[in-house]
């Protein structure tokens, strides 16, 4: 063997021995999984449950079952990453993070709730840059927190205005009830029209059972951000859009309950949505930017 040839492979050698030992994507994925409990069959898993299925994957439950197959029963469950570290769902706000802003949330509304609910608004907290990204989940969680008392209130508190919220003038009308529409959710959604929009749009017949918004977590988070996402209210925008093009945390105030609060109407009620806003920002180490008011 020439000396050329003898240095080469000497080199070659010492590059590998240098070089990290890395584990295929496959192994290294299924260890990060290990620490999740192993799915049983027949056991009832409610939504936001973890675990560990056959394969060594791992896979979150969307809707409440009694122990469906993961791989079969895709409309409960769905593949979780859970090789990315302490906030393998990508979202800018950690569970830690989550659970700060919400020290006294009902149980109800899990962090892994609404992140599996994300898949379906991919674009929620996900446009623009990191402060942008950052932004908009502190604005949508700031409106919610608002709604729901800090995520205390599953459902809305005076039961007097449970009959109001049913518009006879569509043509499907209420078929739940002249009283089933009434607010309930993160968004405290409410209407006849919103509920069968939201369903619609979601591929879930929440018109004829609105009460699914109140017994399904990860429906709950769904149809928050559904409004979000998709519906203007008495704004001319989105909240999503609010955000991401810099109209500024005042337009998602408006895009909720403009009608009600803004221009005025009720200052406190904007102040407390902004207070929020403001404190959820600095736990995610942001500027609020501007234009909070409306």
């Amino acid at each position: 063997m020439s000396r050329r040839r003898i240095s080469a492979f000497v080199a070659a050698l010492m590059l590998a021995s240098a070089a990290p030992v890395l584990l295929p994507a496959s192994s290294a994925s299924a260890a990060a999984c290990s620490s999740y409990p192993s799915w049983v069959a027949g056991k009832s898993y409610v939504t936001g449950n973890i675990v560990r299925y056959t394969d060594g994957k791992a896979y979150i439950a969307e809707h409440d079952n009694p122990g469906y197959d993961p791989t079969i029963s895709t409309w409960y469950w769905e593949p979780y990453a859970c090789d990315g570290g302490t906030n393998p769902s990508g979202f800018v706000v950690t569970e830690a993070q989550f659970n700060q802003m919400f020290p006294g949330r009902n149980s109800f509304y899990t962090y892994s709730g609404l992140t599996a609910a994300m898949s379906a608004y991919p674009a929620f907290a996900n446009t623009g840059s990191d402060t942008v990204k950052k932004q908009e989940a502190a604005a949508f969680l700031a409106n919610v927190s608002h709604e729901t008392g800090g995520l205390v209130h599953i459902v809305e508190q005076n039961t007097a205005n449970y009959p109001h919220y049913c518009d006879w003038g569509q043509p499907y009308g209420c078929p739940a009830g002249q009283a089933a529409y009434y607010g309930r959710g993160p968004i405290q959604l409410s209407w006849n029209f919103n509920y069968k929009a939201a369903g619609d749009a979601l591929g879930i017949d929440l018109l004829n059972n609105p009460w699914l918004v109140q017994n399904d977590a990860a429906v709950a988070w769904k149809t928050g951000l559904w409004y979000w996402n998709t519906q203007n209210g008495p704004g001319t925008m989105t909240g999503h859009n609010a955000m991401v093009n810099g109209a500024g945390f005042g337009q998602t105030i408006r895009s909720i309950n403009g009608s009600l609060e803004c221009d005025g109407k009720n200052p406190a009620q904007v102040q407390s949505r902004v207070n929020n806003y403001q404190r959820f920002t600095s736990v995610l180490g942001v500027s609020p930017g501007n234009n909070l008011y409306c």
